[in-house]
């Protein structure tokens, strides 16, 4: 066992599960490919020591003021290699970001700005960007990492994700990546082509990001998608084979699922991608081959809005609960908690909580 000085040293680039018999789509072998398990809690940590790496290497200054926009988890990553080599950095985030995500942040001494006025697609992207633009115009001893246009995001992956899943698995038939910056994805589709050609690589974007040309529409769910196109989709000149959409309300009802057929909370990017191959798959009619999946994080932060019913009931209305089939045959019915809008699995019940089911 290494011993580690830096937090940025430790990169859990090979845990990977088989989840051929979690989802719905049979016949396959379908593996998971854990990022979370680092002390950052996402795959950002590998994006945020290439994107500082090359700050420093192309500053002047030893030690630099960083500014960068995110959703939530490569701002935390961010604040950690910031705090480990003591260097300032201010985080734009949004009104969408988990709170969680935003105390992290400010608790490893990172400066955190939300932006409230959405962007012309309804998202915030464009809003947080212009905020930077802004900031350095005013202050230009800042330095932007720009994880949307800087090379550095790419060859995180390139580098560490991608040969680690033909390392793990062997040959890959279909490699399914969420997009959100897509460095993950533009990483791995540079390296699969180079070693592995015949992989299908998917992208898989949310319903109402514009990305790869969809019409924009309001999203919830932090980490994928975009409302507005990065830069280095463009630049880099690659293209997935396909691209498919996952709806926001089907990828909650997949992490609710999946979190109890395996025990491991996912988080909702991790969901969006799990629902998208498995209606892929199905709808295909596809089997007997190796399937590969990316989980950007876990489901932890998502307590207080995708795995809270009140907050899913109140953004998407139309939620409805399932039936006696949603839960496994001898258990209890979870019982509802007034206090935290959530069920446990016990069987007292709230004296003032409605008596219904949970939604997933």
């Amino acid at each position: 066992m290494p011993v580690f000085h830096n937090i940025s040293e430790i990169i859990t680039d090979d845990i990977i599960l088989d989840i051929s018999d979690k989802l719905a789509a049979k016949g396959n072998n379908i593996f998971l490919k854990l990022e979370a398990l680092n002390p950052c809690g996402s795959i950002k940590l590998k994006t945020a020591r290439y994107l500082v790496d090359a700050v420093m290497k192309n500053c002047a200054k030893k030690t630099p003021r960083l500014i960068e926009s995110s959703s939530g988890n490569l701002g935390v990553a961010l604040a950690s290699i910031c705090a480990e080599r003591g260097l300032s950095f201010e985080c734009v985030v949004d009104k969408n970001t988990l709170k969680d995500k935003k105390d992290h942040i400010a608790s490893l001494g990172g400066c955190v700005t939300v932006i409230t006025e959405p962007d012309e697609n309804g998202g915030y992207l464009g809003s947080r960007l212009r905020y930077i633009r802004d900031r350095l115009a005013r202050d230009p001893e800042l330095v932007w990492t720009n994880q949307y246009a800087n090379e550095a995001n790419i060859l995180a992956h390139y580098s560490t994700t991608a040969p680690s899943l033909l390392r793990g698995i062997g040959p890959i038939n279909y490699l399914f990546i969420g997009a959100g910056t897509t460095g993950t994805l533009l990483g791995c589709l540079r390296y699969f082509r180079e070693h592995s050609p015949a992989t299908r690589i998917i992208a898989v974007d949310a319903r109402g990001s514009v990305t790869f040309g969809g019409r924009p529409d309001r999203r919830y769910i932090p980490g994928i998608g975009a409302s507005k196109r990065p830069e280095i989709l463009d630049q880099s000149k690659l293209y997935p084979h396909e691209i498919v959409y996952a709806e926001e309300r089907d990828a909650i009802d997949q992490c609710r699922r999946f979190s109890r057929r395996s025990g491991i909370l996912i988080g909702g990017s991790t969901g969006s991608v799990l629902t998208a191959a498995e209606q892929y798959l199905r709808r295909h009619g596809l089997s007997g081959l190796a399937i590969a999946l990316i989980s950007p994080d876990l489901g932890n932060s998502y307590l207080p809005t995708i795995y809270n019913d009140r907050w899913v009931h109140e953004h998407f209305p139309q939620a409805h609960a399932p039936g006696p089939q949603a839960h496994a045959p001898g258990k209890r019915e979870p019982a509802w908690s007034e206090e935290s809008g959530a069920y446990w699995s016990d069987h007292r019940r709230s004296a003032n909580g409605p008596s219904r089911r949970p939604l997933s």
